[in-house]
């Protein structure tokens, strides 16, 4: 079988405009991309490759679509994210000659590659500035049979210390600033270290554990998407008998056709929102909460091991 190609790349925006770039190896105009290196995320090769083909620091945002096609007589298939700047400056490199910041309609008549307009629509779906929220599942804990205490006291395994340590490399990646969790200790622990990093502590959710949530889900609901509609970017942490139907039931609501719901331990998903008018409450028809206008499932924060 021929091995697949993978890479990443971004829409980069800021104050209503996008950024592309002139590649003089091709002459072309591109959104930023490049290919994943050995023992790279997917998340992270899109930073980077921002990084070395625009000079900026980028923050991502939601997950705008994968592309596939074929390259050098190989498949490729390219992740696309949205992303903004937050530090840094272009300066002209062998890779890069210019950047132009222009509005989505002139860059999308600017690229060389219909793949890149079909990306670039598919940012200009949604509002650029959604709210994003990092919705994981603990990473492993063992089985429960084999832990003679008491289950909320069951901790990570050795497999599942290594999930949350790639939790803590990927999640930075969406800057988060607040970092909510079931009130398990397997849940607290596979994001403690993203927290130990921000220098917050963990929030308590018990209406995000199982016991909590099915008793009232619509109470768990909207709990969540208070903190999906709070400052910053969220991580929470939840259990596997909880987030499948978290996440199904807010694409209902939003419209929003998924191809299931899987939740592997040690997996995330991202979701993006379009926030409500102001002045919305808990007590106003779903239609003023806060809307799910994108959902991607990571299966995985770990790097593909090194060929």
């Amino acid at each position: 079988m021929t091995p697949v190609i993978r890479a990443a790349g971004a829409v980069l925006w800021r104050d209503g405009s996008v950024a592309v770039v002139h590649r003089p190896r091709y002459d072309d105009w591109s959104l930023p991309k490049g290919k994943v290196d050995a023992g790279e995320t997917v998340p992270a090769a899109a930073v980077r490759e921002v990084r070395e083909e625009t000079g900026f620091q980028a923050v991502l945002g939601r997950h705008l679509c994968q592309v596939s096609y074929r390259a050098f007589g190989k498949p490729k298939v390219v992740d696309y994210f949205s992303a903004r700047p937050v530090a840094g400056d272009f300066a002209p490199n062998d890779e890069v000659d210019e950047l132009r910041w222009l509005p989505v309609a002139e860059a999308s008549a600017l690229v060389t590659s219909d793949t890149d307009r079909a990306v670039l629509a598919a940012f200009s779906a949604a509002p650029p500035d959604l709210a994003t929220l990092l919705l994981v599942r603990h990473a492993k804990a063992g089985k429960r049979e084999n832990w003679p205490g008491d289950d909320d006291l069951r901790p990570l395994s050795s497999a599942g210390w290594r999930q949350a340590a790639g939790l803590r490399r990927v999640l930075p990646l969406w800057a988060p600033t607040r970092v909510h969790s079931a009130p398990r200790v397997r849940c607290v622990e596979t994001v403690q270290g993203v927290a130990e990093d921000l220098g917050v502590g963990v929030l308590p959710e018990p209406r995000l554990s199982e016991e909590g949530y099915w008793p009232d889900r619509e109470a768990a609901l909207v709990r969540l998407l208070e903190i999906a509609d709070g400052p910053g970017t969220p991580v929470v942490c939840s259990q596997g008998g909880v987030i499948p139907d978290v996440v199904s039931t807010l694409a209902d609501l939003g419209g929003l056709s998924l191809d299931g719901t899987p939740c592997k331990k040690g997996s995330a998903w991202l979701l993006a929102f379009r926030r409500p008018e102001p002045g919305w409450s808990t007590s106003d028809s779903h239609t003023s909460w806060p809307q799910l206008v994108s959902a991607h499932y990571f299966p995985t924060a770990l790097a593909a091991p090194k060929p």
